[in-house]
């Protein structure tokens, strides 16, 4: 199977149960950021705000991932995001429990500051 080129390709290649909260997060992403650019980076979704990525996200075997792509965005929501498991430049979400629309919103808002 060929490598994904765009967010589109990457969507269709993830189980069902995933597109549509990924789908959700992608629109979440360009609400945040209307002129972003879609891209892939790292083999995952991502936008580019002004030549700089500055969001994505990715399906896993039991998880889906955040990223803000900057070390320093995840910190300052710590609160927000004590419910789930994150690392320095992730956060990982279930099916189950996935990420607010309005904590992505301000996530993405966040990493655009920088």
């Amino acid at each position: 199977m060929e490598k994904p080129t765009t967010i589109d390709e990457y969507l269709a290649g993830v189980r069902d149960d995933q597109r549509a909260a990924l789908q959700e997060m992608r629109e979440a992403i360009l609400q945040a950021a209307p002129h972003a650019t879609e891209c892939l980076s790292y083999a995952m979704p991502a936008f580019r705000v002004n030549g700089k990525v500055v969001a994505g996200f990715a399906a896993h075997a039991r998880t889906r991932g955040y990223y803000p792509f900057s070390g320093g965005t995840l910190g300052a929501f710590a609160e927000e995001l004590a419910g789930f498991k994150t690392t320095k430049g992730a956060v990982r979400f279930t099916p189950e429990r996935p990420l607010p629309k309005t904590c992505v919103r301000k996530l993405v808002l966040a990493r655009l500051a920088k």
